[in-house]
């Protein structure tokens, strides 16, 4: 690699709390009615003051210790100086020299600081004009920020992508990248991966490889898509132009998802370019006298990982498709614990992993075909164990399994009261299935002397008749075994 990048993040998550983080607005993400989440303090007001969001400090901190930070002692609150037409003060309340949380480790990442601060309105562009909806000024704002330790996008999004899980399994933000609840800001440089020894090359401007190089800013990275392809090519577009002699510019960019692009929006601005100072309406704080009570910290993903693997016997894809849903990795467990208590001639790691199947194929499925999140679906683990207990147990089929478990997610119900209204029990008998195998070779007969001469797909096709004559309820293996003598 001629060239080695050197990438830090930002990253703003919204802090799901009920106020807003300096007065008694609703902090509401879903409201789609401009201005009505208001008042005089989150407007500037002349004469307002600003109150702490106790509840806001408390998620900060919380987010300090599952990353494994420190809290400060003392911390207080700056204004940031700067103008934009979301932002009603004039400046933006913020944490400059005293974070709340300090350190930390993420995938290799090494945690700088965790700070709280204010959120600006949101500006909406029409024909005529900008328009500003301020219901989301004010909202209580978490800013982490790593140290230059990533080394491409992929690195980039993979950390932002496990932050966002914890952000959600630490209970503090939605962090819903479409609905600007997470965004993520990459800053980007690169140097010659081998020290250069010419004096002549550091008077001719070349890069020096001893020093960082310079750093460029791209802000507002709304996915994980954008942000590792915004990185991708930004490190591409520095090292074309160290390539080409130019000198790389010190700025602010954005990405230009359409174009796959970044582009220049302002020269990049210094901290004392904001002149920040202690925020004189807000008292500091010493986090040893807040009575903040006892912080838990849950399970995080990656320990969630390494128990579920070794537990459950669970594959890495397995694994993700749990763990990235917190609710859904609980109703699997839930499900767990039901499939103990059932009394069948069946292993439990055997039923364990038939439930698995039907969570990450059957049910999967089902909940993308009606568009529906995993928390809408009118199922419950008793139920669902249940099901899992009767396809194992030999009362029903895997295929009426699959039709039942339709039922239950568009009505909810109890599997067996559905499996006896609809006649679906498992045709157990084997006089029974014999009936069956030669009421299918007489409406068939076509078919079973084609077999009969060499064609042995068919045998599939008879199968399939009988399925469809008791609704799936028949051994297909038993059925075909008989079949098979039948027509010898």
């Amino acid at each position: 690699m001629k060239y080695i990048p050197t990438i830090g993040l930002e990253i703003h998550a919204e802090l799901n709390t009920l106020s807003k983080m300096f007065c008694g607005c609703l902090n509401d993400a879903n409201e789609s009615h401009p201005n009505v989440n208001i008042c005089p303090i989150c407007m500037a007001h002349p004469g307002t003051l600003p109150v702490i969001n106790k509840e806001a400090v408390k998620k900060v901190l919380l987010a300090g210790k599952a990353l494994g930070g420190k809290w400060s002692e003392y911390t207080r609150f700056d204004r940031k100086n700067y103008f934009y037409p979301d932002l009603p003060k004039g400046y933006q309340i913020s944490q400059n020299n005293y974070p709340l949380a300090l350190g930390g480790e993420l995938l290799g990442v090494r945690i700088t600081r965790i700070h709280l601060e204010e959120d600006a309105g949101k500006l909406v562009h029409a024909k005529d004009g900008s328009l500003v909806d301020f219901n989301r000024a004010g909202r209580p704002l978490m800013e982490l920020v790593t140290e230059p330790d990533i080394k491409s996008g992929e690195e980039a999004a993979n950390f932002a992508r496990e932050l966002q899980l914890i952000f959600r399994y630490l209970g503090i933000s939605d962090a819903d990248m479409e609905k600007g609840q997470m965004r993520v800001e990459a800053n980007i440089s690169i140097k010659p991966s081998a020290v250069s020894h010419q004096p002549s090359d550091l008077e001719a401007g070349l890069p020096d490889a001893s020093k960082l190089g310079v750093k460029v800013e791209v802000k507002n990275l709304n996915s994980f898509r954008s942000a590792e392809k915004a990185i991708n090519y930004e490190i591409e577009r520095q090292a074309k132009l160290l390539d080409a002699g130019e000198k790389i510019i010190q700025e602010t960019r954005g990405w230009d998802d359409d174009k796959q692009i970044t582009f220049s929006q302002r020269v990049k601005e210094e901290s004392h370019d904001y002149r920040y100072f202690p925020e004189p309406d807000l008292p500091p704080l010493n986090l040893a006298t807040l009575n903040l009570g006892e912080m838990v910290v849950p399970e995080m993903p990656e320990q969630k990982r390494k128990r579920f693997k070794k537990e459950y016997g669970l594959n890495e894809e397995q694994t993700e498709f749990f763990i990235n849903d917190k609710k859904f990795a609980g109703f699997f467990e839930a499900v767990v614990s039901e499939l103990k208590s059932l009394d069948i001639e069946c292993s439990e790691r055997d039923l364990i992993s038939s439930a698995v199947n039907y969570l990450t194929s059957d049910l999967r499925s089902l909940v993308k075909e009606k568009m529906i999140s995993f928390g809408e679906i009118l199922l419950t683990p008793e139920n669902f164990a249940e099901l899992i207990g009767m396809i194992s147990g030999g009362e029903i089929t895997s295929r009426v399994g699959k039709d039942v478990l339709r039922t239950m997610v568009e009505t909810g119900g109890d599997p067996s009261v559905i499996v006896d209204e609809k006649g679906l029990r498992q045709m157990g008998g084997e006089k029974e299935i014999e009936e069956l195998a030669d009421k299918i070779i007489k409406e068939n007969p076509k078919e079973a002397e084609e077999y009969k001469n060499g064609k042995e797909a068919l045998l599939q096709f008879l199968v399939g008749q009988g399925m469809k004559e008791t609704k799936g309820s028949v051994n297909p293996k038993i059925l075909g075994e008989i079949l098979k003598k039948r027509l010898k």
